[in-house]
């Protein structure tokens, strides 16, 4: 790649810097960027780069992940690259060379440019994104702001978040409502099940539909826009409230399309943003209807950004989530989804030829992604985890929740084909020591 394409990605992956004041520092980010993409192969945007290794070890090579340590587990929270770290770190000793003034006249005006860029990736308008801390901010503003009263019905899956379990048993409790719970049998690729899963727990005294977009257990993709679509069809009225805390930056989608009147994501999972980022998105006539979670001078403003009174923030993690976007860009949304999927069936269609292995996710790209829950006949969950990380030091996580037991097993954009092949030459040993 010539040095004049070198500039154009650099453009794109500092394009932040247009919406900011503080150019110098800017500028500073984006002369070390240039001296680190050197890697980049010159490859078509529009070529599939599926199994294209030369290009993904670009991306491997963008992240400082542990070569002791190999991680698995970036469903819990993922890692960032480089550029991003870089980006927070001087945004934090800009910050403390004058907190206030920095802070409060400088970055907290960096908000909008943030709001725009977080707009564009998800498809709407920025006047629906307020930018928050994480997926159960963005999610529980929602449950706890929506005007329910006794009687009222939400349905829901025990295979959702706990946070948001929890966060409506807290309205139970308090408020009388009811709980509808569904029990899916994952995993699924059958969308008229589940969306008939959805439909039988409805009546006319329906207020409110959660959906887990990607439910964290498993990795299973659930047909959001197709369940919203069935309860737009029985009551135009029913608030759907979508948990896309796995699903956004990890599959090509704009939020629009799944129907819903609210949305909330973590953006330090798959976005691979600072730690404690994440975003709400409410469709516009709805702000008005959702109280604040934290006092705001008009809690029933239309205006989005009642959402973000928040007090003094980390404003150096907001500024630099806006290279995590342009790194996300720089690969795009749809190559990235399809080598995540990739990844996770090609060390699962390995693994299948071992002895007593079972998975719990659909290897179906419209039914799952990079995550993947496995077990091994005859070893307890505990086990099966601590054995993986003795034996090769592979990170992973068990899971134990209603009807899904296993060990997760979450790979990201970074991780390393030689890296799986050792996850399942472990498996095999230890499946041969049961």
């Amino acid at each position: 790649m010539d040095r004049n394409s070198r500039r154009d990605f650099v453009k794109i992956l500092g394009g932040v810097a247009g919406v900011l004041s503080i150019s110098p520092s800017i500028e500073t980010v984006a002369k070390e960027l240039d001296k680190k993409l050197y890697h980049i192969p010159q490859i078509p945007f529009d070529e599939d780069v599926t199994k294209n290794e030369d290009y993904w070890v670009w991306v491997q090579q963008s992240y400082t992940i542990s070569p002791n340590v190999i991680n698995f587990n970036n469903g819990g929270v993922s890692p960032q690259p480089v550029i991003v770290q870089d980006a927070l770190d001087r945004y934090n000793r800009l910050s403390n060379e004058a907190p206030s003034y920095y802070m409060w006249r400088t970055l907290d005006e960096g908000r909008e440019g943030l709001r725009l860029k977080l707009a564009d990736l998800a498809g709407t308008s920025p006047e629906e994104i307020a930018i928050n801390r994480n997926a159960t901010e963005a999610l529980e503003t929602v449950i706890f702001g929506l005007n329910l009263k006794k009687g009222d019905e939400v349905v829901l899956t025990k295979q959702d978040y706990p946070n948001m379990i929890h966060a409506w048993r807290q309205r139970e409790k308090r408020d009388g409502i009811v709980l509808k719970w569904i029990n899916l049998d994952l995993p699924s690729e059958d969308i008229e099940y589940l969306v008939r899963k959805y439909e039988e727990q409805m009546t006319d005294k329906t207020k409110v539909v959660m959906i887990t977009h990607l439910i964290n257990w498993c990795g299973q993709l659930l047909p959001a826009k197709q369940i919203s679509q069935m309860i737009r069809r029985k009551n135009k009225n029913i608030y759907i409230l979508i948990d896309g805390a796995h699903s956004f930056a990890h599959f090509d989608f704009k939020i629009p399309d799944l129907e819903g009147d609210f949305f909330g994501t973590s953006l330090h999972k798959w976005l691979s943003a600072p730690f404690g980022t994440g975003m709400m998105y409410i469709k516009k006539e709805r702000i008005s209807e959702i109280w604040t979670m934290f006092a705001s001078d008009n809690p029933q403003s239309s205006d989005i950004r009642k959402f973000e009174v928040l007090g003094t923030r980390s404003f150096p993690t907001e500024m630099a989530t806006g290279y995590a976007v342009n790194f996300h860009n720089a690969i795009g949304s749809l190559r990235k989804q399809k080598r995540l999927h990739y990844l996770k069936n090609y060390w699962v269609e390995k693994a299948m030829n071992i002895k007593g292995f079972s998975v719990q996710t659909s290897l179906h790209l419209d039914f799952s992604g990079a995550i993947a829950t496995f077990a091994l006949k005859g070893m307890t969950v505990a086990d099966l985890s601590s054995a993986l990380f003795k034996k090769a030091r592979i990170h992973t996580t068990g899971i134990n929740w209603e009807n899904i037991n296993g060990v997760r097993v979450t790979p990201h954009v970074y991780t390393q084909l030689k890296d799986l092949d050792r996850l399942v030459d472990t498996i095999y040993h230890i499946s041969k020591e049961i």
